[in-house]
């Protein structure tokens, strides 16, 4: 099966596609799968990983939301993998390796979104970036520290996936521009479902090039990537369109993401996860054996970061009930 796979990219892809058997491989060599190639098989080594179980409890934009309908970092993600397996397909690039990539991308991501990671950021010397975290996770934390070991071009992939990323391959830039495309829609779906803005309150300069529902902004966005790239080397809008996806970008920035730092929630995430920093700096000891185990070789501010960007939104909350809310007794 692997074989008759192999054959068929050979067959469709296009030349600038990063076939499965040109891979840089993995750190720790392995023998190959008869059934998968290399980025099927890190696929499925995501998919079925803690972290990215995790996902499904961890705050996209909106905390704890009162509805079921709002996405989480797991929803997300599973947007981004749709969105780019969408763009290699039409592109004739690798969709398994999009789909690794797009399934890694957010593993090192904190409870409470952006929030989280900028605490993490400011209490941690080194700093903190959701981006590296993410490859952290894979290549350190998983599998009770063995890592996952990863081909190089999805771990590429992972790491580079930011807005200000580069990429090595185009499915690794197909990535980065798709996490774009769903995070944007999907969180004007989320705002207007809040309540914070209107679909008649988009830019119309923007909704007229774009369209004025998800499935059209979407469509467009794809479809301007396909032409303005296919047979090329490279992945990219047309100009009309990518200077109105900027627009809309700054648009929720400045509706959506800037205007929710101020409210009350996100300022209690703030607290939260501060004192948890500060106590766990402290009291080491009280650190699971695993995160223990681990503070000779990374030190203290690496250690406690794995542990709190690792946490689920709830269970962020049950740690800091733990140690600080008193138990209820009975007087005697």
């Amino acid at each position: 099966m692997r074989e008759i796979t192999l054959a068929k990219e050979k067959q469709f892809f296009s030349q600038y596609a990063c076939y499965s058997d040109k891979t840089k491989g993995r750190e720790k060599p392995e023998d190959a799968c008869p059934m998968r190639t290399e980025f099927q098989r890190d696929r499925d080594r995501i998919m079925y990983s803690k972290a990215f179980k995790r996902l499904k409890n961890k705050t996209q934009v909106f905390f704890s939301p009162e509805g079921d309908h709002y996405m989480t970092r797991l929803t997300h993600t599973l947007d981004v993998a749709q969105v780019a397996r969408s763009i290699a397909r039409c592109l004739d690039l690798n969709e398994d390796l999009c789909e690794a990539i797009a399934l890694g991308h957010d593993l090192g991501h904190t409870p409470f979104g952006h929030t989280g990671e900028r605490v993490l950021s400011k209490l941690n010397p080194n700093g903190f970036e959701h981006n590296v975290q993410s490859l952290r996770v894979v290549d350190v934390l998983e599998k009770d520290g063995l890592g996952l070991n990863l081909t190089y071009e999805v771990r590429d992939g992972i790491l580079e996936h930011r807005k200000s990323g580069n990429p090595h391959t185009l499915e690794g830039k197909i990535v980065s521009i798709a996490d774009r495309i769903a995070y944007m829609n999907h969180d004007i779906s989320d705002a207007i479902r809040a309540g914070i803005f209107k679909e008649s309150d988009l830019p119309k300069t923007v909704t007229d090039v774009l369209g004025h529902s998800n499935a059209e902004r979407i469509n467009n966005m794809v479809l301007s990537i396909y032409k303005n790239s296919k047979d090329k080397n490279e992945v990219s809008m047309e100009e009309e369109v990518k200077k109105a996806t900027e627009e809309l970008r700054d648009f929720l920035f400045e509706r959506v993401y800037m205007d929710l730092a101020a409210k009350e929630e996100e300022a209690r995430a703030h607290e939260m996860l501060s004192a948890l920093y500060s106590y766990f700096k402290t009291h080491t000891e009280k650190l699971p054996e695993f995160n223990k185990s681990m503070l000779d070789k990374y030190g203290v501010d690496a250690v406690i970061s794995d542990y709190i960007s690792s946490m689920t939104d709830r269970y962020a909350v049950y740690v800091f009930e733990e140690i600080f809310v008193p138990k209820n007794f009975l007087m005697r």
